[in-house]
């Protein structure tokens, strides 16, 4: 499928133009049932069953009982079924800040929100990303952080920056989370235990001579408490957010 090309900008690659309803499906053929919607949705179920690993176009056909060939006529290559899983995943954005809301509450809000889908949905954060956000969803979701920072005096591109180190720091959040959970199972470790059992390792081979700083961080006992994500995050994102709060004050000036 070639991309779409006019005299107003740059060619519209046919996964956005699919993204964005504006291909028109192919003629009517031997599986008319067939939809982009469709397969897009029997991929995303593929992947919260049975992983990012497991989809490929003919896993897909086979989902929908299709002949694989059949699903090239909606979707052109397994890169562009990505991009268009991806912005099905991510789903709805959260909405703008509440009006009872300021900035800060409505970017807690926000973030919390794609801390949510990436958590239920890990194999979104193992689909490379090749550029800014561009499909429906997705700028759904940067516009509903963008309309949290009205009001401010952040210049717009501040606001954008400030945007990125959010989603970027939620991103890396869910990443490390996802890879802690899956290397502590596999070890036959359940998650919460994963952090007390290090401590323990840890003190076993450790001079307290060399490594005073972590032996007071040993003997505190902070380390064999049981570890829950969730603190860690809010931690994180709230001293992201003490930034941008330090910065909007120094705009007001």
């Amino acid at each position: 499928m070639a991309a779409t090309t006019d005299d107003n900008g740059p060619a519209i690659p046919p996964a956005i133009e699919s993204a964005w309803g504006l291909r028109e499906r192919p003629p009517k053929g031997p599986r008319p049932g067939l939809t982009v919607g469709g397969i897009v949705d029997a991929a995303v179920r593929v992947a919260d069953t049975e992983g990012l690993a497991a989809v490929s176009m003919s896993r897909v056909a086979k989902e929908l009982g299709a002949a694989t060939m059949a699903l090239y006529r909606y979707v052109g290559s397994k890169d562009e079924l990505l991009m268009l899983m991806v912005d099905a995943g991510y789903g709805p954005p959260p909405g703008p800040a509440a009006p009872e809301d300021d900035w800060r509450a409505g970017l807690t809000r926000w973030a919390w929100a794609e801390h949510d889908v990436l958590r239920q949905r890990t194999w979104l954060l193992h689909v490379p990303i090749t550029g800014p956000p561009i499909t429906p969803q997705q700028l759904g979701w940067l516009e509903d952080g963008l309309r949290c920072l009205d009001g401010t005096a952040l210049a717009e591109g501040e606001r954008m920056s400030a945007l990125l180190l959010i989603t970027g720091y939620v991103r890396n959040e869910a990443t490390l989370t996802a890879q802690i959970t899956e290397g502590s199972r596999a070890a036959g470790i359940e998650p919460g235990e994963m952090m007390p059992a290090y401590s323990r390792m840890v003190s076993r081979l450790i001079d307290p001579a060399r490594f005073p700083s972590l032996h007071r961080v040993l003997t505190s006992g902070v380390l064999g408490q049981e570890d829950n994500p969730d603190d860690e995050f809010v931690f994180g994102l709230d001293r992201i957010l003490d930034g941008i709060e330090a910065l909007i004050r120094r705009r007001a000036v």
